[in-house]
């Protein structure tokens, strides 16, 4: 068996609404309906589920709860123009620049939390 890569992830958010703004209008992700009008963001060859709290499609995790995602996003794009995008957004930092170490090696990243307090860190390769 090989693994082809990942497809999707699902989070559990209080609003479904907020959640897309945010992924959308901060992070650069395209709101997407699918499947009798469940929403999700796509980003890449990726995409993010959205549950609403409460309301989790099934088969779900064992304990759905908003802000208990931590993912990492990369990015093609210069790190000081990612912090300034957040900056002129009101994106308040919470962390970083910092050197971590990525799937496929060295990346620069900052963290920010979304509208359920995910941790969400955005990378750059170096």
């Amino acid at each position: 068996m090989k693994l082809l890569g990942l497809d999707h992830i699902v989070i559990t958010v209080e609003s479904i609404e907020t959640t897309i703004r945010f992924y959308r209008d901060i992070l650069g992700f395209e709101e997407v309906t699918f499947g009798g009008g469940r929403k999700a963001l796509k980003g890449g060859s990726q995409k993010i589920n959205i549950h609403k709290s409460g309301e989790e499609f099934c088969p779900h995790a064992k304990s759905p709860a908003p802000g208990s995602s931590d993912i990492c996003l990369l990015y093609n794009s210069e790190l000081h123009l990612i912090i300034d995008h957040l900056i002129a957004s009101g994106i308040e930092i919470e962390e970083g620049p910092v050197d971590r170490t990525g799937a496929l090696g060295p990346i620069e990243s900052v963290y920010i939390r979304d509208p359920d307090a995910n941790l969400i860190e955005l990378s750059v390769q170096k």
